[in-house]
């Protein structure tokens, strides 16, 4: 599996932010995870990407547990938080190669893959230009081509079209149909017509808890819209 979540925990103080949950996401998945604010999704992915420290259960990437094989897991990640951390100052070009470095790319392969990458995301025309000069739709296309610079086999995405337009939405959109084509794919979002455009699977978390877990199909099939399933649940 890419992604297996056995039994997740995470307690702060007396509240259970995730609660003994369990999912797993076979290569190749497009997986949407939805749920509403404060469900445990943001909190979840950041276990699965090491960033915390679950406080019971196993969470493992790529067949690496996260917590014993931290590094190994994180070499198999691309990860787009819900606030992307850009060095706003810092030109689109000069991001990515140094962006590259860190995964311990160089030389040629490096400037081969950064002109790929800038080519998948549409930023041909603002890779010249300050990160910081960049409208949001574009800050995020600069997040998403550092998330698969390393050509990750796991994609983990946090609401990755949260406050953009319709067209920018539809162009991240293109992007992440078009770079998960060949990875497992996890993002969390509040948009169901992202979900019907682009995921295999649905997972809903509710208070801590998988509350579905189904392919699209399935859901389709109950003759209920996916915004009056998510209701029912989440409520």
């Amino acid at each position: 599996m890419s992604i297996e979540v056995t039994n997740l925990t995470k307690v702060y103080g007396s509240q259970r932010a995730v609660d003994g949950i369990s999912f797993s996401l076979k290569k190749g998945e497009i997986v949407g995870f939805l749920g509403p604010n404060g469900a445990g999704k943001s909190t979840t992915m950041k276990i699965l990407t090491g960033y915390l420290r679950a406080t019971e259960g196993i969470a493992k990437v790529s067949d690496f547990d996260v917590s014993k094989e931290p590094m190994p897991a994180r070499r198999s990640i691309g990860y787009l938080p819900e606030h992307n951390p850009l060095y706003l100052d810092m030109y689109v070009t000069e991001f990515l190669l140094f962006s590259g470095k860190l995964y311990g790319m160089k030389g040629t392969s490096l400037q081969s893959r950064v002109e790929e990458v800038i080519v998948l995301c549409g930023l041909e025309t603002e890779k010249r230009k300050k990160i910081g000069q960049l409208s949001k739709g574009y800050r995020q296309r600069v997040g998403l081509a550092q998330s698969f610079l390393h050509n990750p086999s796991v994609l983990i995405l946090d609401e990755p079209t949260t406050g953009l337009d319709p067209n920018q939405i539809q162009e991240i959109r293109d992007v992440i149909r078009t770079a998960g084509k060949d990875k497992t794919v996890l993002f969390s979002t509040h948009i169901m017509q992202e979900v019907e455009a682009l995921c295999d699977r649905v997972i809903i978390i509710s208070k801590g808890k998988v509350v579905n877990d189904s392919s699209l199909q399935e859901l389709r099939n109950t003759g209920n819209s996916l915004e009056e399933i998510f209701r029912r649940l989440t409520s």
